[in-house]
């Protein structure tokens, strides 16, 4: 009978619990995880802040105990791993408990990450990340009054995260090192129109500025940013990014760069060691190279081929490419491929009103697209970039020309993105 643990329980963790169990009936599946909810969806969390979803809105999976019933786990909810031995396939838990495995899976995703600022106790701040960072705002407030808030890191996540204070009537400021919104993800002249448009809503940004400390009034703080400004707030909210969750691993046993490294069966450098999810690097296509995918389908692809593997069933995940699909303050914004790759720009459409679609073609080919104000084009746009970064040529097929033709996109404008010249 095969021993295998599972080292959190996300997305990715759930994923791999389930494959295992469809193709081993009777293995011992451990899990281990930090908190003591059934798996979630980060990116819900300022949906649930916002009211916008109950609390189990949060759970796509369902009731922790029923998917603790239904796969027949050995759940530790609330039991953290302090270190792994590779070498003697063993999971060393915080209270000293050595548990032996045959097969097992990193799946600890990744926290929320801040780097101490001078003056202000990290209890003090607020994040959005896991199920307790949202809890925490939303209480806040619901039970007390803030005239204003300071929301550090213009990422996905501070953007919804400013949403949501903007419409309680809380004057926000959103400030970043960044000289512009969404610098990994937008082009700029995107990043100027997605600037105007929230500005207009009454934001205030302070970009290509960083907090540098804090300092506690009598009237909530006073943040003490790099440009010189002293900007005033009751709320402190920080969404600089994440870090993956691998302090328990030995990198002499284990190869880590910013996280745990896999090749396309989800193993590690370690055998009968597998990662997945957000603690994970695995392959991004556009560029070759290995690096971390924060995205829930992505999560459940590697849990699942993870999972596949560990029980005997041979599976491979190719790896996927940096997208983005946000909807924010009546608008859509969607980003594919590295924003940072050069060559033929091709615009379609009004930036200010209605669909606008910026690509850039490199090599006769679509490396990079802009979507604002119209999600229903993005499935066919990534389909179509997918298999561009996969086969290295790919036409549009009938049934994505007529998705995008019915959204607005003009045929001329469609045949420049297959890189046809007329």
């Amino acid at each position: 009978m095969t021993r295998y643990a599972i080292i959190g329980f996300g997305c990715a963790g759930y994923c791999a619990a389930r494959t295992i169990r469809e193709n081993d009936p009777d293995g011992v599946i451990s899990v281990y995880s930090e908190h003591g909810y059934a798996p979630y969806n980060p990116m819900l969390t300022t949906y649930y802040t916002a009211g916008k979803i109950p609390f189990e809105g949060l759970f796509p999976f369902g009731d922790l105990q029923k998917i603790t019933e239904d796969l027949k786990l050995d759940m530790h909810a609330s039991r953290t791993v302090s270190r792994i031995s590779a070498k003697d396939k063993e999971i060393i838990l915080t209270d000293g408990e050595h548990v032996p495995f045959d097969k097992l899976l990193i799946a600890s995703g990744a926290r929320a990450f801040a780097p101490r600022f001078e003056g202000l106790d990290p209890a003090e701040a607020f994040y959005m990340r896991t199920a307790d960072d949202a809890i925490k705002l939303k209480e806040a407030l619901d039970h007390h009054t803030y005239r204003s808030a300071l929301v550090v890191g213009a990422s996905m996540v501070g953007i919804k995260v400013v949403e949501l204070l903007n419409n309680r009537g809380i004057h926000t400021v959103l400030a970043d090192m960044a000289p512009r919104i969404f610098p990994l993800a937008a082009y700029p002249d995107v990043s100027k129109e997605i600037e105007d448009r929230i500005t207009r809503k009454g934001i205030e940004l302070a970009l290509g500025s960083a907090m540098q400390k804090a300092e506690k009034t009598s009237e909530g703080w006073a943040c003490h940013m790099s440009d010189g400004k002293v900007l005033n707030c009751d709320l402190i909210v920080l969404c600089i990014g994440t870090r993956a969750n691998t302090q328990f691993v030995d990198p002499e046993e284990i190869k880590v760069n910013r996280a745990i490294v896999v090749d396309e069966n989800m193993c590690t450098s370690c055998p009968d060691i597998f990662a997945a999810g957000d603690c994970c690097e695995g392959t991004e296509l556009q560029s070759q190279n290995t690096m971390i995918i924060g995205l829930w389908a992505n999560a459940a692809h590697q849990g699942t081929t993870a999972g596949a593997n560990m029980s005997g069933k041979p599976a491979s995940f190719n790896g996927n490419f940096l997208h983005n699909i946000t909807h924010f303050m009546d608008m859509d914004f969607i980003g594919f491929g590295d924003n940072r790759i050069t060559g033929e720009v091709l615009t379609s459409g009004n930036i200010h009103d209605g669909l606008y679609v910026e690509a850039v073609m490199k090599d006769g080919h679509l490396a990079g697209v802009n979507i604002l104000d119209n999600y229903r084009i993005s499935g066919a746009i990534k389909n179509y970039l997918y298999r561009i970064m996969e086969n290295k040529t790919a036409d549009i097929s009938p049934m994505q020309r007529g998705i995008l033709i019915k959204e607005g996109l003009r045929p001329s404008f469609i045949e420049k993105l297959e890189g046809i010249v007329r």
